[in-house]
C-alpha cells in the first residue's frame, strides 16, 4: 500500500511549446527577449514608483506590488524553458517540478488578487473621495496585502500537497512548458477526483472572488465618472482606470479559460497558447499599458531615467 502511494517518477520531461527542434532557436531568441523586456519594465516601474514621492499613494504602492508579482510570476517558468531549450534537455526534477507549480500558482493567484484590491482602492479614490485616506489607510493597505499574500500562499500549498500524494507511476511526458496542475493531473495514475473538486473550487473562489470585486466596483465608478462635470477629470480617471481594465481583460481572459474549463474540452495546444498569454505576454505588457496610458507614471519614468543619465554625464 505504501509503495502504491509513493511516486515511482523521478523527473519530468517538458516538451515545451513546440517538438520540432527546428523551431527551438526561434523560440530562445522571442522569449528570451519578451523575459528581459518583462523584467526591464517592471523593474523601471518599481524604481520609478519607489523613488517619486508624488507616486507613494495606495494606487501606486499597489502598481508596484503588482509589478513584483508579475516579474517573479514569469520567473517561475520562463528561465527554466530557455535553460531546456539551450541545454538540448527537456527533464526537470520532481521536487523542482512541484516547487515550479507551488511558485506558479503563488504568483499566479497574487496577480489576480492585487488587480481586485486596485479595483477597490480605484472605487474608494473615485466614490468615496472624502473617506479615502480612511478607506485606504497606510495600515489598511498593508493589511490587504499581507492578507493577498497568505490566501494565496494557502490556495497553492493546498494544491501542492494534494498532488505530492498523487502517483506518476506510467509516463512522465508533460505537453506543456511548465509544470502546471492540469496537465500533472491528466499524467497522474491515481484518483485524482479530490484535486479536481479542490482544482474547480479553490479556482472559482480566486479567479471569480477577486472578478466580481472588480465588476461591482467599476459598477459604481462609471457612473460616477459619467457624473464628473469637468472633461480633463473625466479623462484623467478614465485614464487610471482603462490601464487596469485592459490588464484584468487580459489576465483574465486567459486563466478562466484554462482553470474553469471542463476537463473533457480542454486542449493541450490551447491551453499551452493561454497559459503563455497570461504567464508571458501579460507580465511583459502590464508595465507599457501603465507608463503610456498614466502621465504620472510617464513623468515618473523620465525623472528616473533623467536622474541616471546626469549621473552617467557627471562621471
Amino acid at each position: 500500500m505504501d509503495q502504491n502511494n509513493q511516486s515511482t517518477v523521478t523527473e519530468f520531461l517538458l516538451l515545451g511549446l513546440s517538438e520540432r527542434p527546428e523551431r527551438q532557436y526561434l523560440l530562445f531568441n522571442i522569449f528570451l527577449g519578451m523575459y528581459l523586456a518583462t523584467m526591464l519594465g517592471n523593474l523601471l516601474i518599481i524604481l520609478a514608483i519607489g523613488s517619486d514621492p508624488h507616486l507613494h499613494t495606495p494606487m501606486y504602492f499597489f502598481l508596484a506590488n503588482l509589478s513584483l508579482a508579475d516579474a517573479c510570476f514569469s520567473s517561475t517558468t520562463v528561465p527554466k524553458m530557455l535553460v531546456n531549450i539551450q541545454t538540448h534537455s527537456q527533464t526537470i526534477s520532481y521536487e523542482g517540478c512541484l516547487s515550479q507549480m507551488h511558485l506558479f500558482m503563488t504568483f499566479g493567484a497574487l496577480d489576480d488578487f492585487l488587480l481586485g484590491v486596485m479595483a477597490y482602492d480605484r472605487y474608494a479614490a473615485i466614490c468615496r473621495p472624502l473617506h479615502y485616506s480612511t478607506l485606504m489607510s497606510p495600515l489598511v493597505c498593508m493589511l490587504l496585502l499581507a492578507a493577498c499574500w497568505v490566501l494565496t500562499s494557502l490556495a497553492a500549498l493546498l494544491h501542492t500537497l494534494l498532488m505530492a500524494k498523487l502517483s506518476f507511476c506510467a509516463g512522465n511526458t508533460i505537453h506543456h512548458f511548465f509544470c502546471d496542475v492540469v496537465p500533472l493531473l491528466q499524467l497522474s495514475c491515481s484518483d485524482t477526483s479530490t484535486n479536481q473538486v479542490a482544482l474547480f473550487t479553490v479556482g472559482s473562489m480566486i479567479l471569480t472572488g477577486p472578478l466580481s470585486l472588480i465588476i461591482l466596483s467599476y459598477a459604481r465608478i462609471i457612473p460616477t465618472i459619467l457624473g464628473v462635470p469637468s472633461a480633463s477629470g473625466r479623462q484623467k480617471a478614465f485614464s487610471t482606470c482603462g490601464s487596469h481594465l485592459t490588464v484584468v481583460f487580459l489576465f483574465y481572459g486567459t486563466a478562466i479559460s484554462v482553470y474553469l474549463e471542463p476537463p473533457s474540452s480542454r486542449s493541450g495546444g490551447k491551453d499551452r497558447v493561454a497559459a503563455m498569454f497570461y504567464t508571458v505576454v501579460t507580465p511583459m505588457l502590464n508595465p507599457f499599458i501603465y507608463s503610456l496610458r498614466n502621465n504620472d507614471v510617464k513623468m515618473a519614468l523620465k525623472r528616473l531615467l533623467g536622474i541616471h543619465t546626469r549621473s552617467s554625464e557627471g562621471l
